[in-house]
């Protein structure tokens, strides 16, 4: 199968490392996985701020790059439900990349059904679960729907040497990013970030890990604000860690 790397701009800009453990992953499990010249934002931004209609030249332009693969696979859970959940709706079309798109975590865990050992992490992780994997993508069970608890992003990190993966208290609640919405409810997002990270502080780790960068960059900015020591990983960065 032919793999379409997709790095979101804001992973490109700010997190390439995520970017480069997202390839180097792939590649470790001989998967045939290339990164397509000239990809630009999924148009996130702009539906999520009003101006779906200047989403819709970009969604062409991803449709034209990724149309080829037989999967598009990106390391953001909130940019791979974007183009899943709402590219069908603005292109006037048939959509083909949406039906292509996967999270990597979905994908290592649904397709590729990773179940060798990975690297080596001996640390203690805290695992946070983003809104749109667990509710738009099903990465893990939603705490208020009666079913089985199931964690994908744990089973992964569970091929992991060494780790000692725990969860928070109240584990799928929200951090507080919500992109537009810590723009715009500036006090608030800021508060729910710091019960967050203080949640994950009362677990004891050393890390938190996560599916996506937005959420663990607000984690992460509002921990050295209060000056609390935590460290935050991409969950593909601690699956490629020692490959």
């Amino acid at each position: 199968m032919k793999i379409g790397l997709f790095i979101p701009c804001y992973v490109d800009a700010v997190f390439p490392e995520v970017g480069m453990a997202t390839f180097k992953l792939l590649k470790h499990l001989g998967l045939d996985v290339s990164y397509p010249q000239g990809q630009t934002c999924c148009g996130q931004p702009m539906a999520n701020g009003g101006f779906e209609r200047q989403a819709i030249p970009l969604a062409e332009k991803f449709e034209t790059l990724f149309g080829g693969f037989d999967y598009v696979v990106a390391p953001s859970v909130s940019c791979t439900a974007f183009v899943r959940l709402n590219y069908p709706r603005l292109l006037a079309h048939e959509c083909q990349t949406a039906k292509k798109a996967m999270d990597v975590v979905e994908f290592l865990h649904d397709v590729v059904k990773v179940n060798r050992r990975l690297g080596t992490f001996p640390h203690k992780v805290s695992l946070h679960n983003s809104c749109h994997g667990v509710r738009e993508l099903g990465l893990s069970s939603p705490s208020e729907q009666h079913v089985d608890k199931f964690n994908k992003i744990r089973d992964l990190l569970q091929l992991v040497d060494g780790i000692d993966v725990v969860e928070p208290e109240r584990p799928d609640e929200c951090c507080g990013f919500g992109g537009m919405f810590s723009i715009e409810e500036t006090a608030v997002s800021a508060q729910m970030g710091l019960d967050k990270v203080e949640r994950h502080i009362q677990t004891g780790a050393e890390y938190v890990t996560g599916p996506d960068c937005s959420c663990l960059m607000h984690m992460a900015g509002i921990a050295r604000k209060q000056g609390l020591k935590m460290e935050f990983k991409h969950v593909v960065e601690i699956l490629a860690a020692g490959l």
